[in-house]
């Protein structure tokens, strides 16, 4: 505000005061009581009678130090009315410039208070600056973006975190229990301890291409899909031999249903074995003790399907597209008992969609629930019915 308010006046002293210096030297150059107009019209004429009074010189002397005071009392006048004209415009310099550096710098204290109340774990906050589009109003836009971009990040961020722990829970759950029912048995022999041990190598195996797509997803916000051929019929199996011993922890029993032949897919072997994991996962976990787990594969025209059924407490039918929604958990209250994250279905359908699949749910309240995977046996294949 000091700052507009000087600038402010000091312009005004130097236009006040360079009218005062021009005016001053025009009325010293202009001797009017020496002009030749002057004393020829105080001057008898040669010829004819006399008009006026004559004039000798000294009274032409007279004039012009009449006219020099006439000029000094002009030139006093003028600067009063400067100093005085100065003063009040000092005093109005002040209020504009407070006026205008409340204008100017009102969206940049908008700008602070803003910034001030944004925390790191809170960014939902805009400035939201309105007004003419000027420069100000390009700062806080920017900054809007910004804001965004940083809230965009850290919500993935805390995404990853719970993918992650979701991702690893599956390997891990199926190592620990495969190794506390072989550690429980007393007589296991070496084959049984081959077997556990070739479960617990493909779960460690299984864990740690995830880590490292996981990292890879961190660096750099996509996750890598590889391309490669694999059976349907060998994951299944693979899966339901990992499996078996937390199904048997949890009393139920995993039945297999798969064709003779093969059902090969192009795509991430890794990435489906997490998809079916975490259905297999999702069905020991909420499956009734004593009843039975079914895991199918077979084909459809130009599909090839993997399924898992259970004899759980099903899903209604308003919720069967909700329950692949992020974070959505139904039943809240068993969800935080059991340590359900609501990511495991919405992994599964982001793989299945990945690789040009659908997934298909058939399924309700105390019914059970069947999720059926399909996948493209090749790129121009068909919709599934």
């Amino acid at each position: 505000m000091v700052l507009y308010s000087v600038l402010l006046f000091g312009l005004a002293t130097v236009v006040v005061g360079g009218i005062y210096a021009g005016l001053a030297q025009e009325l010293r150059d202009q001797d009017v009581s020496r002009t030749e107009e002057m004393v020829r019209l105080f001057q008898p004429l040669e010829d004819g009678p006399i008009i006026g009074v004559p004039v000798e010189v000294e009274v032409v002397d007279q004039l012009a130090v009449f006219e020099r005071e006439v000029n000094q009392q002009a030139l006093d006048q003028l600067r009063k009315y400067a100093f005085g004209a100065l003063g009040l415009l000092f005093i109005g310099s002040l209020g504009v410039g407070w006026f205008v550096a409340g204008l100017v710098l009102r969206p940049v204290g908008r700008i602070t208070s803003v910034a001030r109340e944004i925390s790191g774990t809170d960014l939902s906050r805009r400035i939201e600056l309105e007004g003419p589009d000027d420069e100000l109003k390009q700062l806080a836009d920017t900054f809007d973006d910004m804001l965004g971009r940083l809230d965009h990040a850290f919500e993935n961020q805390r995404e990853f975190i719970h993918e992650a722990s979701h991702e690893l829970r599956n390997p891990l759950a199926v190592i620990r229990t495969n190794l506390d029912v072989v550690m429980s048995d007393a007589n296991a022999d070496e084959e049984e301890l081959r077997a556990v041990g070739e479960v617990v190598g493909r779960s460690a195996e299984r864990m740690s291409r995830l880590v490292d797509d996981l990292l890879t997803y961190a660096r750099h916000g996509t996750r890598t899909m590889r391309q490669e051929d694999f059976d349907l019929v060998e994951l299944a199996q693979d899966l339901t031999e990992e499996f078996s011993a937390p199904a048997e922890a949890a009393n139920l029993r995993l039945a297999i249903q798969l064709p003779a032949d093969t059902l090969p897919v192009c795509g991430d072997n890794s990435a489906v074995r997490r998809a079916v994991a975490n259905l297999l996962a999702n069905a020991v976990r909420l499956a009734p003790s004593g009843s039975t787990i079914t895991v199918s594969a077979d084909r459809f025209d130009d599909w090839n399907f993997i399924s898992v059924a259970d004899e759980g407490p099903g899903v209604a039918p308003e919720n069967h597209l909700r329950i692949f929604q992020r974070f959505w958990k139904g039943d809240r209250g068993a969800a935080r008992q059991d340590g359900r994250s609501g990511l495991g279905l919405t992994i599964v359908r982001q793989i299945v969609e990945s690789h040009g699949g659908r997934v298909d749910l058939a399924s309700d309240v105390g019914r059970g629930s069947t999720f059926v995977l399909w996948f493209p046996r090749s790129i121009n294949s068909p919709l599934p019915p």
